[in-house]
């Protein structure tokens, strides 16, 4: 893949920058001058800032504070953002934990107006780019057609705008979740082979498209509320199948290689958003995953605020020979990093440097250890070191943290789950399945024998300890007082499978939609119909969906609120 993009990725950010600078004003009308006699179409630089608004109103949509990225996680069971005894954070993401938030959520709110200026930047230039400009245009349907395909998966119920050639107070109409997903369908359906197979780092090719078009028929059961989804899981298999056999993509030899700070010559990935150093500063994981003497860790300066942690479920789920678990969390005592010879870091690597870090602490008053336990979300909360931290994405040395990252939205491990899981709903060829598993697993253990799943394995119960699990005693060595239950996994059909998604795709805004997708033996999805750490099990469906923003509903009287959800008519 290319660093630089066909159309020059530098120039790409820049342009998307113009936003960046004031990314929450709603008010800009850059593109209200465009048209044939003030671009040049045949000029890489204008249509380069062009297409660089629009993508740079994506990039934010999933990467900024309150983006598509923390809302994918944070309402899951295997991450979360608890109240910070001592340090603070608000009840909004304690509500996103326990499933009881309202028409308020602010990351809602942030998503849809993040991703309404995506879209009216792809129309607005789709408006003026000629026909002639096949390739372009193709770019630009893709990642309006992914914007929708976010929308439809948080929303359903969404207006369709492809124009911004409208007369004056034009008020478009709210769609269904089926006008929603065949928008999608048939836009990426429509580009497929004029976006061409070319692999240019942050942009659409064919088997990117076949990715969106996979993921969408995967989840059509869940987007069209179908009992049956035997011809989504058909389709999703045929484009799976394609991007494995013919998109020329290979599995990375280490896990960790997908997560690294620039992604441009990982074969593995099939789409990601490009960070850059100079322009494109957004994915702030760093910042509400470690103390600030946590970075030290990291030979990073980068400032950080100590915030979210893992599931200690979760992280209890994870089998002592996966080397995923420490590739993605860090528990236990923090050491500074090495610096090598060569002037590069080692993180964790001068065993001779604890780091110093006198509160709440657990284990030993003097150094920075974190617990794998956590109280609670919010009673009492959680102490300053309690909690694995994420380090799964790469924080380099130096000033930056996780916030130049690269981040992946498609990778070839991904087509492989996703045949996978196909092929087990469909009962067919299910060996197959279980090898897909199996070859994606081989690079997390040092022994072949344990990455090894069967297919009674991946059909079979969860592994993860379902149940409400808190402690409410006061105190950081202090776990007396415990709520719990035990609801175990046993009940979750494809079970194994759900948890072979999470340990290799935790973080990677993934998990929040496979708990809506996964079903227990009584019906009910496992996002509904389990418990976890603070959070507590229903029959409401009313969080599969989030709220539509007040501010929508505002401004267009067509608009009725999702189901479930009051107060914001």
């Amino acid at each position: 893949m290319k660093k630089i993009f066909k159309h020059t990725f530098a120039g790409l950010l820049a342009a998307g920058m113009v936003m960046g600078a004031g990314c929450t004003d709603l008010d800009e009308t850059l593109y209200d001058q465009l048209n044939e006699t003030n671009i040049d179409f045949n000029s890489e630089k204008d249509v380069a800032s062009m297409m660089g608004q629009a993508i740079a109103q994506f990039r934010y949509t999933h990467l900024s504070w309150f983006g598509a990225w923390e809302l994918m996680e944070q309402c899951t069971d295997v991450y979360c953002v608890p109240y910070r005894i001592g340090v603070g954070w608000g009840d909004l993401y304690v509500n996103l934990h326990k499933h009881n938030w309202d028409y308020n959520v602010g990351h809602a709110e942030n998503i849809w107006l993040y991703a309404y200026k995506c879209i009216g930047y792809c129309n607005s230039t789709l408006d003026v780019m000629p026909e002639s400009s096949a390739e372009n245009r193709a770019q630009l349907r893709f990642f309006r057609a992914m914007t929708y395909y976010l929308l439809l998966d948080l929303f359903r119920n969404v207006p369709i705008l492809t124009t911004m050639n409208v007369e004056a107070g034009y008020l478009p109409e709210q769609s269904t979740p089926q006008q929603v997903f065949d928008f999608c369908v048939s836009e990426l359906e429509d580009i497929k082979e004029a976006i061409g197979t070319d692999k240019n780092f942050g942009y659409g090719n064919k088997y990117t498209v076949e990715m969106a078009l996979a993921k969408l028929y995967l989840n059509r059961g869940v987007y069209l509320e179908l009992a049956d989804n035997k011809e989504g899981y058909e389709k999703a298999l045929e484009y799976a199948s394609d991007v494995i056999d013919n998109g020329g993509y290979s599995l990375s030899a280490k896990y960790s290689d997908n997560f690294r700070e620039d992604l441009s010559a990982n074969n593995e990935i099939i789409f990601a958003i490009p960070e850059d150093r100079t322009h494109a500063k957004h994915f702030l994981l760093h910042t509400y995953s470690f103390p600030n003497d946590g970075m030290k860790a990291f030979a990073s300066t980068a400032n950080a605020t100590n915030g979210s942690c893992c599931v200690p479920q979760f992280y209890d789920s994870y089998s002592d020979k996966d080397l995923r678990r420490d590739q993605t969390w860090t528990v236990g005592i923090q050491y500074e990093a090495l610096k090598n010879a060569d002037g590069t870091y080692t993180p964790w690597g001068d065993k001779t440097k604890p780091i110093a870090f006198g509160n709440d602490n657990w284990k030993d008053p003097k150094y920075l250890c974190y617990s794998k336990e956590v109280h609670s979300m919010d009673n009492p909360g959680a102490y300053q070191q309690e909690g694995a931290r994420m380090c799964k994405y790469e924080i380099p040395a130096g000033e930056y943290g996780t916030n130049v990252d690269d981040i992946p939205i498609f990778r070839l491990a991904d087509a492989m789950f996703i045949k996978a899981e196909c092929l087990l709903r469909l009962g067919k060829d299910e060996a197959t399945a279980a090898q897909l598993i199996t070859d994606v697993r081989k690079r997390a253990f040092a022994d072949a024998a344990d990455a090894t799943r069967t297919v009674a394995q991946l059909k079979g119960g969860s592994a993860y300890k379902y149940g409400h699990e808190e402690c409410t005693s006061t105190g950081c060595t202090v776990w007396t007082d415990w709520v719990k239950t035990e609801e175990g996994g046993d009940d979750i059909e494809l079970g194994g499978l759900l948890d072979d998604l999470a340990w290799e795709f935790v973080g990677e805004e993934h998990r929040r939609q496979d708990l809506i997708r996964f079903k227990l033996n009584d019906g009910r999805n496992v996002f509904n119909g389990k418990s976890w750490f603070c959070k507590d099990a229903t029959t409401s469906t009313t969080y599969n969906l989030f709220p539509i923003p007040k501010l929508a509903l505002d401004a267009n009287v067509k608009m009725k609120q999702n189901p479930g959800y009051s107060g914001a008519q």
